[in-house]
């Protein structure tokens, strides 16, 4: 209490003996009993006003004795589960310690893929993450004296290295390794990467390595599978010093659908762990050849050079037709109208009746009156001399990238198109140039109209393009990619449909197996009151699980972590809508955890080093314990506890005020004072 407090208090304990005397004694003749209560009541109360005035602060203190922390952080992955009923009795006997619990605030975690509080271990977690579960406990024990013992084999799968992990200073971590130390000769088939789809008749490219440890040379075979079918061997020598050797191919696909891919390693002579010797993924093998049909009635140069810029991928197909075919269009993909007359009519009816995307070329044998009449979304006008016409590129065409295309040394074209009025969205390729002036009219457009695509080309001998760009480069490329890209925009399309399914072809292990869904109202608005199910199918037993979708933050989401391995199909379905879509995956067998032959003490030893910690093997436990029951770094501490209380707050002063002021009433009313 500060000495003006103090002085404060004196001088108002003055202040009410003054009053009780003025009023009580001063003048007084007869000193009675009475008069003496009364004056002391009136003190009494009048003082107690005064301090209250006053409100004087006075400090208390409390003690507590607070314990160190003991954190318990045990290893719940597969890869444990051999070493399950060791982990278990390590745990009971430090539990039985009377000690431990005497000294610590004993808490219990388990981890996988995260932290969780410990009830019990089952040892399915498919991943471990060591350092996410450690940076947890960093922040939940941020500022308290606490001890971590980390029970597990070391052995990470997915994750930041833990053995870099930094924890706080009065955070000690204590590891503990379980299972077989022993460093054994082991050899094993790394990741497999491979694209997720392939072309009919195409290769694609598979690349993965082989890992050896040992300490002796060692020779393998590794075998490539494609459908059990051996698609590629391989002889392998590896040693202590060369110990991976790299397997990259290419792999040929001759039939759709999808192809499971498997790549095995040789067993080596006592090899105890042969989990890792193989490795498995799945490959989808498609068909997507794009039929383009090239529609001419004439002979050209022209008709040569298209054929052989779009077959340089041989995902499509061009087929030559004449203006009066009416047989097997329904497979065309895209139609390339060349110098099109009034012959043409039939075709350029089915193409608009079918609301199918286009091309057209014109020339000098161009009827620009069929076409104006056609209603195709442009206008040419027509009596315009022959004339050559040079390209300017678009640098600012926005559908696709153009950059690479060059247009250096390129001869001119022919043309007798007048100027053009184009009445539907479009966007330039190519300018026109003639006579060195720009003007300012389209010579390679594209058009669109709702889901609708065309381009026009003003101009022919486009057979002389690609003749240049081998000159120019020794190669026909920078005219067939130009071409192939165009053809690519032209036969891509969006359709808009209101329910949308996401998923992966292939998933590595059930764990991840997720598919996604998103549904959307007529008016093209998310729906989350929609009622989404999905049924799953195993295509070899025929087992059927039908569930419902749950929506989460703007999409809808099935779990189907709790499939084995194999093929499925399934149908995504929507209540009181009558379209649904379907798909199949693959999911294949694997499991990380399994990988391993032995325990990674070393990484556990550095985690331990660099937190202030020690390493312990089970068959130290005794020693664990007793550091932990003896060790004078980690004792009980004693904390006090300041806490500053006005004199208000003290409801005693209160009562005492009251009593003392209606004391004195009543006393007074009684003995007829008042």
């Amino acid at each position: 209490m500060e000495s003006i407090t103090v002085l404060y208090i004196i001088i108002a304990a003055i202040a009410a003996l003054g009053i009780v005397v003025f009023q009580y004694l001063y003048k007084q003749k007869a000193k009675s009993k009475i008069n003496l209560l009364l004056a002391f009541l009136r003190f009494i109360g009048v003082f107690g006003l005064l301090l209250l005035l006053i409100n004087p602060k006075f400090s208390q203190k409390t003690y507590t004795l607070e314990k160190p922390n003991l954190v318990i952080l045990a290893d719940n992955s597969s890869s444990i589960s051999e070493n399950g009923a060791e982990l278990n009795e390590l745990m009971s006997s430090i539990g039985a310690s009377d000690k431990i619990s005497d000294r610590f605030n004993v808490a219990s975690y388990k981890f996988g893929t995260g932290l969780e509080v410990l009830d019990s271990l089952s040892f399915d977690e498919k991943y471990s993450n060591f350092h996410k579960p450690l940076s947890a406990l960093k922040n939940i024990y941020n500022r308290e004296q606490t001890i971590t013992l980390l029970l597990s084999d070391g052995n990470q799968t997915i994750g930041e290295d833990y053995s870099f992990f930094k924890s706080n200073e009065s955070n000690a971590i204590n590891t503990v390794v379980l299972g077989d130390t022993t460093l054994y000769k082991d050899i094993s088939v790394g990741p497999i990467l491979t694209n997720k789809y392939a072309f009919l008749k195409n290769k694609f490219p598979l690349e993965t390595y082989i890992s050896y440890q040992g300490k002796v040379a060692v020779s393998a075979s590794v075998l490539v599978r494609m459908d059990n079918k051996v698609v590629h061997r391989e002889k392998v020598e590896l040693n202590a010093d060369v110990n991976l050797k790299t397997i990259s191919i290419q792999v040929d696909v001759n039939s759709v659908g999808t192809k499971n891919i498997r790549v095995e390693v040789t067993k080596l002579q006592d090899e105890r762990n042969v989990n890792n010797n193989v490795r498995s993924t799945s490959i989808e093998v498609i068909d997507e050849k794009t039929k383009i049909a090239l529609v001419s009635d004439i002979l050209h140069p022209d008709l040569g050079a298209l054929k052989k810029a779009i077959e340089s991928n041989e995902q499509r197909e061009v087929s030559f037709l004449k203006p009066n075919t009416a047989n097997n269009l329904d497979d065309i993909d895209l139609f390339i109208f060349y110098q099109p007359n009034a012959k043409f009519k039939k075709l350029f009816d089915f193409v608009k009746d079918r609301n199918s995307n286009s091309f057209v070329i014109t020339g000098v044998q161009t009827d620009y009156n069929f076409l104006n009449r056609s209603n195709l979304g442009f206008e040419i006008e027509n009596g315009y001399p022959e004339q050559e016409v040079f390209g300017l590129l678009n640098n600012g065409f926005s559908k696709y990238d153009i950059a690479n295309f060059d247009l250096t040394d390129f001869p001119p074209l022919l043309s007798d198109a007048g100027p053009v009025l184009i009445t539907t969205a479009f966007e330039p390729l190519l300018g026109t140039q003639i006579k060195g002036k720009d003007i300012q009219q389209p010579l390679l457009t594209v058009l669109e109209q709702n889901s609708n695509k065309k381009a026009l080309l003003l101009g022919e001998n486009l057979w002389k393009w690609r003749v240049q760009t081998y000159r120019n480069t020794g190669a026909f490329s920078n005219f067939d990619e130009f071409i192939a890209n165009l053809v690519r925009y032209l036969t891509s399309s969006k359709n808009k449909t209101r329910l949308n399914v996401d998923y992966e072809k292939i998933y590595e292990g059930s764990n991840n197996t997720i598919i996604t869904a998103t549904y959307f109202d007529e008016a093209f608005l998310f729906d989350p009151n929609a009622k989404i199910s999905i049924k799953v199918t195993d295509t070899k037993t025929k087992n059927t699980q039908t569930s419902p979708m749950i929506l989460k933050n703007g999409y809808f989401e099935a779990d189907l972590s709790n499939l084995i391995a194999g093929n499925y199909s399934f149908v995504v379905s929507v209540e009181n809508y009558q379209k649904s879509e379907t798909g199949s995956f693959v999911i294949n067998e694997f499991n990380l955890e399994n990988q391993f032959v032995s325990s990674d003490y070393l990484k556990l030893e550095k985690l331990a080093t660099n937190s202030g910690g020690k390493l312990y093997y089970p068959s130290q436990i005794d020693e664990l314990i007793s550091d932990l029951e003896e060790n004078d770094t980690y004792v009980p501490t004693e904390k006090s506890t300041e806490n500053i209380v006005s004199l208000i707050d003290f409801e005693i002063l209160l009562a005492m005020i009251v009593f003392a002021f209606a004391s004195e009433w009543f006393i007074r009313k009684y003995n007829g004072l008042i």
